[in-house]
C-alpha cells in the first residue's frame, strides 16, 4: 500500500456579502441586475442550488442565491457574480417582492410540503421557467415500499418516471423518514397542477461540494486516517444511483431553454456499484488500500456503504436526454468536487461536528483491525 499523498484540492470558498431582501423594493432588486437572463436559487448555498448557480452564471445568467446564512456561499460564485439574498423561505412578502419583479427561471430546492408549493403560486406568473427539486424518494414499488423504508423496495430496473409513487402527504412532518417523500409527492402535485411551467426534477444520491450528507466521506475519511483496507459488504456491488450535482445543474439549464410542466429523473448517465465507487475516490486521492469483499454471507457485519442498495435503485434518465440534455461526466469524472471538499474540510478543522455520529456505522476501526488481526494483516 502506497502513503497517501495529500493532493491539492484547492481551498474551501469562503462567503462574501449579504442583502436582506425584506429591505428592499422589488425595482431595488431589479435594477441590480444585469442585462439578461435572470434566475432565482431557493436554497441557493446547498449542494444542488449552488451548482445550478455555478453552471447558469457561466453561461451569462444573473443569479439571486436566496438563503439564511451568508458565510455558506462559496466564495466563486461571488467572484462570477452571483448575489445572495437573505431570506427566510416561509416570509410570503419577501419571497413576492424577490420573484413578484419577473425571473426567466426559478429553482426551489427548498420545496418540502405542500404548503411551500402553495406559497409560491401567487408569484409563478411572473416566471418564464419553475424548477422544483424533489427526490427519488417519491417512488414506491408494488408493495408501497420506498428508499426509505425498513425494508428496501422491489422496484424495476430502471426506474421511470411513471412509477408509481407514496401517497401524498398535506402533513409538514418532512423530516421523517415516512414523511420526506410523502410530503414531496404533495409538493409536486401542488405546483404541477397550477398550470404554469414547472420542471419537477427527481434526483438520485447526489454528490458535490456543499452536500450535508455526503456518502464520499466514508471512503475519504478512511484516506485521511490512512486505513489499510477497504471493506465492502455483498461484494461491493450494491448499486444506489448517484446523481452529481452538476449534471443536475446541466439539466436545469435545459429546462430553462425549454419550459414546460414535466417529471425528469436526474442521476449520472453511469450507475456505479460500491467497489466502483471506492476505486473511483481512492485513484482520485492517490490512495491504495487492500480490498476486502465480503460475500453475502459474512457474518462479521463490517463492509456498509451508503450505496449498498439491493436489488440495484437505479434510476431511467432517458427522458431527460431526449429532452436535449447532456451530462456533464461520468460518477468518476464528476466526484472531484465532492472529494476536494472534504478533503479541505478536514484540512481547515470545517468537518461538520455531526459526521462523527452519521457515519459512525460505516466506520468501525476497532472491528476491522479486530477482523485484520485474525487473518495476519497489519492494522493501521
Amino acid at each position: 500500500m502506497s502513503l497517501f499523498r495529500t493532493r491539492d484540492f484547492g481551498d474551501i470558498p469562503v462567503a462574501q456579502g449579504c442583502t436582506d431582501v425584506s429591505e428592499l423594493e422589488i425595482e431595488s432588486v431589479t435594477s441590480m441586475q444585469k442585462s439578461g437572463r435572470r434566475a432565482v436559487v431557493l436554497g441557493g448555498t446547498g449542494v444542488l442550488g449552488r451548482a445550478a448557480a455555478r453552471r447558469l452564471l457561466d453561461a451569462g445568467w444573473t443569479v439571486d442565491l436566496v438563503g439564511r446564512d451568508a458565510s455558506h456561499v462559496p466564495s466563486d460564485l461571488t467572484i462570477k457574480g452571483a448575489r445572495f439574498l437573505a431570506v427566510d423561505r416561509q416570509n410570503s412578502a419577501a419571497l413576492g417582492r424577490l420573484i413578484g419583479g419577473g425571473a426567466d427561471l426559478l429553482v426551489d430546492a427548498l420545496c418540502y410540503t405542500s404548503a411551500d408549493a402553495r406559497q409560491l403560486l401567487p408569484f409563478l406568473s411572473d416566471v418564464t421557467s419553475v424548477v422544483m427539486l424533489s427526490s427519488k424518494a417519491v417512488y414506491a414499488d408494488a408493495e408501497g415500499r420506498h428508499v426509505n423504508s425498513e425494508e428496501p423496495p422491489q422496484f424495476p430496473s430502471p426506474i421511470r418516471e411513471d412509477q408509481s409513487t407514496l401517497k401524498p402527504s398535506s402533513t409538514s412532518d418532512y423530516n421523517s423518514r415516512e414523511g420526506y417523500g410523502a410530503c414531496k409527492v404533495a409538493a409536486e402535485m401542488t405546483l404541477l397542477g397550477s398550470g404554469a411551467p414547472v420542471t419537477v426534477i427527481r434526483a438520485s444520491k447526489v454528490h458535490g461540494d456543499g452536500a450535508t450528507m455526503p456518502g464520499e466521506w466514508v471512503f475519504v475519511k478512511r484516506i485521511i486516517d490512512q486505513r489499510p483496507a477497504i471493506f465492502l459488504a455483498h461484494r461491493g456491488l450494491g448499486v444506489n444511483h448517484t446523481t452529481a450535482a452538476a449534471n443536475t445543474a446541466a439539466l436545469i439549464e435545459r429546462v430553462a431553454a425549454v419550459p414546460g410542466a414535466r417529471i425528469l429523473n436526474s442521476a449520472d448517465p453511469d450507475a456505479p456499484n460500491g467497489l466502483e465507487i471506492a476505486r473511483a475516490i481512492a485513484a482520485l486521492c492517490e490512495y491504495e488500500w487492500q480490498e476486502f469483499l465480503l460475500d453475502d454471507d459474512d457474518a462479521s457485519g463490517l463492509g456498509r456503504h451508503p450505496w449498498d442498495a439491493r436489488p440495484p435503485i437505479i434510476l431511467d434518465t432517458r427522458a431527460s436526454l431526449q429532452l436535449g440534455y447532456v451530462p456533464v461526466g461520468t460518477y468518476a469524472e464528476t466526484v472531484g468536487g465532492a472529494v476536494g471538499y472534504l478533503v479541505n474540510a478536514h484540512r481547515t478543522g470545517a468537518v461538520p461536528a455531526d459526521f462523527g455520529t452519521l457515519f459512525s456505522t460505516y466506520l468501525d476501526y476497532a472491528a476491522e483491525d479486530a477482523y485484520l488481526a485474525s487473518r495476519a494483516v497489519p492494522s493501521a
